[in-house]
């Protein structure tokens, strides 16, 4: 089976990040952010094959044709939001499957970039990579930088795609808040599907969750490069293989009967110790309130006493 990645993240400036940096990086170009005066340069990059900015279907741009330039086009998004913690970019990141050539790769990641396009109106910068020199080889994957407001004939209108108000994107048939991202992610396993069969090949991808699929198996856990890079600085590659064969010896053994580990052992004590713990307090509390009522009971009932005896003398 091919390799599912899809995720979905915000340029936000609440978490200190502009869409003129993030369009610099992705694009492997040097640009410079106007609102910040900051220059983000990445022209250094040599990994980036193909980049393009995708626009919605039957957009007229006569009246604006800054959008066809990456600059001006993410400057005036970061003009056109005058909030402190505003979102001024939504991005989509997809693994490209390595089993295509690189043609179909670039075919793929430009039907998906104008089918988002074309769904949300919005524009979308498409960046395709390749993988590090020292890094995964299958790890080809593209970048689709997303404007967070429509595009119309005059510029960026009302927000867009995942940023849009749950009201309006009811009116325009489309899902809410995470029922729309796991649309997205099936439609991109539904377009990565279509290319591979026209490739001719039997690998397909599932957006599905491995429950859902009928898979019994923890999921794995996506290191970042930079973790990756650290590991096979400090950790021998024996260890690392290590690591890996007990990984998928536990995975391998899930849901059988298997000795119990020994941080396991001293898990179960642990907890039988606190729960033997509260109860023994539980008990002494109990004795003491018994006790102080006893106390209190036996106080009152002695001056009591003392009266009755004067009385009768």
């Amino acid at each position: 089976m091919a390799i599912l990645y899809f995720q979905t993240s915000s340029i936000s400036r609440g978490a200190g990040r502009s869409a003129v940096a993030a369009a610099a990086y992705r694009s492997g170009e040097r640009l410079r952010d106007e609102r910040t005066g900051r220059l983000h340069n990445y022209s250094s990059r040599n990994d980036i094959p193909h980049k393009e900015i995708v626009l919605p279907t039957g957009l007229n741009t006569a009246r604006i044709p800054w959008v066809r330039e990456r600059p001006q086009l993410w400057n005036v998004a970061e003009k056109s939001e005058s909030r402190r913690n505003a979102r001024t970019a939504r991005e989509f990141q997809v693994a490209l499957p390595h089993e295509l050539s690189p043609e179909r790769r670039l075919a793929l990641a430009r039907t998906f970039s104008q089918d988002m396009a074309d769904r949300y109106r919005v524009v979308v910068d498409l960046a395709v990579h390749e993988p590090r020199p020292d890094g995964d080889a299958r790890n080809h994957h593209a970048h689709l930088l997303m404007s967070s407001r429509e595009i119309t004939a005059d510029g960026f209108g009302a927000k867009a795609g995942l940023d849009m108000q749950a009201n309006a994107a009811r009116e325009r048939g489309l899902p809410v808040g995470i029922a729309e991202i796991k649309a997205a992610r099936e439609h991109w396993a539904n377009r990565a599907n279509e290319a591979l069969l026209a490739a001719g090949l039997e690998a397909r991808v599932d957006h599905r969750t491995l429950r859902a699929q009928g898979i019994d198996r923890a999921p794995m856990k996506r290191l970042s490069y930079g973790l990756i890079k650290r590991e096979r600085r400090l950790v021998p590659k024996q260890s690392i293989e290590r690591i890996q064969r007990n990984y998928r010896d536990r995975t391998a053994n899930r849901g059988s009967e298997r000795a119990e580990s020994p941080i396991d052992t001293i898990r179960r004590l642990a907890r039988e110790a606190w729960r033997q713990m509260r109860e023994q307090h539980s008990g002494d509390a109990q004795e003491l309130q018994q006790r102080s009522r006893r106390e209190r009971e036996k106080a009152q009932s002695q001056p009591a006493r003392k009266r009755d005896h004067g009385h009768e003398r």
